[in-house]
């Protein structure tokens, strides 16, 4: 979970992988932040009209901001805070189905 205390003036960067590219992000922000930082946005596009979708809460209750981190789907961005070595891929159109066994 994300602690504001860690991030307020914290100079030191993390390497995470974006779509795979490697980026520098300052360490100790939620994900949503160090993408908006490292001008990443839209972060997604709504299924449903194709519409940017960017975070909006910033506390896990509003959904615009998911992502897929390492070998997670559909993550609040907001919600975790920023690793080492983190791989991130946005959100591109609905979700694929799963096939049926």
């Amino acid at each position: 979970m994300f602690s504001p205390a860690s991030a307020v003036d914290s100079q030191e960067h993390v390497s995470i992988t974006i779509n795979g590219k490697e980026t520098s992000v300052r360490a100790g922000l939620p994900l949503a932040l160090a993408l908006m930082e490292a001008g990443i946005t839209p972060l997604r596009h709504s299924v449903v009209s194709g519409a940017p979708r960017s975070p909006l809460c910033l506390m896990g209750v509003c959904f615009e901001c998911l992502v897929h981190v390492d070998d997670s789907r559909n993550v609040e961005s907001c919600m975790i805070e920023v690793r080492q070595g983190m791989s991130v891929e946005l959100a591109n159109g609905p979700r694929p189905m799963e096939s049926a066994p």
